[in-house]
């Protein structure tokens, strides 16, 4: 071998030896671990399969349980990410996953629409007593109840837990607009909310409501306390207070589930409607109290009797009070000692309140 010939040699000896050096450091080889993202090109596309060249680490395979989680397959020569379940089989090839990228591609999309505070559709899975649970963008996510519109909202005498499941199950399937209230990907957290994607809608119908007016709504809700009425989308509350002048012992037999009610409007608080159907009749209190005038002599009859006093019938509609200042000339501890359940006397009426519905008597 001449001297130039030995040169040439070297040098191309170099040269390669040099290359491969530059493209090592270029390239350090790593050891897939199990939860690595990875990226990788489509090489082949099966049914149930998609393999991908994964370059310096060989070859890795998406299994059809793993293609669930992307909506569009990928094309082959497509560069796309994965997540290693496997990093080596016995075959030599790795095992990949889309879920995981999948699932962070939904965080960043989920993420977007909080910040917009976008309202968008969602179909519950499931549902346990506290809500409603979902999934979206492969996240799942969880609506609870009292974040239900007027219209969802399950309401039940007596919070019977077993009923309230029963009409959140009917929930399954139907599509919902929501919008998230709150999202924290590092603790896998997605609260969204019904009655938060109405909220404009809602505010927008009740600007055009006024304290007075009488509207007509749905009964959607019999309670101990009152009476849930809807008005065009909007849930009021009638308080077992305002549903008759005369005392009653349960809301249940004034109204059904689903009858149409009269109602006036008495309070507006933000989102919350305040109705009452004994004011759409006149006071029987007050007409009754306007043929009485103060320092005139009634008969009453004693209902009750208390340290403080005695409360007294004058008629059907109006009971009073006689305090026990008002008893005796003289002091008295015990009102027991001159008054007697049921017995009637006459006493001097010495002020009338209409408003607050109070007359104070006298016997002295």
């Amino acid at each position: 071998m001449t001297t130039e010939t030995k040169s040439k040699t070297e040098t191309t000896t170099n040269t390669k030896a040099t290359s491969m050096d530059d493209l090592l450091s270029a390239t350090p080889l790593t050891i897939l671990q199990e939860g690595d993202l990875i990226q990788g090109e489509v090489i082949k596309s099966l049914k149930h399969q998609i393999w991908l060249d994964l370059g310096v680490h060989g070859t890795g395979v998406i299994t059809s349980n793993e293609l669930e989680y992307t909506t569009v397959r990928p094309e082959i020569g497509e560069v796309i990410s994965a997540s290693v379940i496997e990093p080596e089989t016995k075959y030599g090839y790795a095992v990949l996953s889309l879920k995981k990228v999948a699932k962070e591609k939904g965080w960043d999309r989920l993420t977007e629409k909080f910040e917009n505070k976008e309202v968008f559709g969602v179909t519950p899975i499931d549902a346990n007593k506290g809500g409603l649970i979902v999934e979206m963008e492969g996240v799942k996510g969880f609506l609870p109840v009292s974040q239900l519109s007027a219209e969802n909202y399950p309401r039940v005498s007596g919070a019977d837990k077993d009923e309230i499941l029963s009409r959140l199950n009917k929930l399954i399937g139907r599509v919902l607009m929501v919008r998230i209230i709150d999202l924290d990907r590092k603790n896998n957290k997605l609260i969204i909310s019904e009655k938060e994607a109405q909220k404009e809608l809602t505010q927008s119908k009740l600007s055009k409501l006024k304290v007075g007016e009488v509207i007509r709504g749905i009964v959607t809700g019999i309670v101990d306390f009152g009476i849930f009425v809807n008005v065009d989308g909007i849930e009021g509350l009638v308080h077992i207070s305002e549903i008759s002048w005369k005392r009653i012992d349960s809301p249940n037999e004034h109204v059904r589930i689903g009858e149409e009610v009269d109602v006036k409007i008495i309070s507006i608080d933000q989102d919350k409607l305040s109705l009452s159907i004994k004011q759409l009749t006149p006071d029987p209190w007050v007409e009754e109290a306007s043929k009485l005038k103060v320092g005139e002599k009634v008969d009453g009859k004693i209902v009750r009797i208390t340290p403080f006093g005695a409360f007294v019938q004058i008629s059907e509609i109006i009971e009073a009070l006689v305090h026990v200042s008002e008893l005796s000339e003289e002091p008295i501890k015990d009102p027991r000692k001159i008054l007697k359940l049921n017995e009637i006397k006459q006493f001097k009426i010495l002020s009338i309140d209409p408003e607050q519905h109070k007359l104070s008597l006298s016997l002295k």
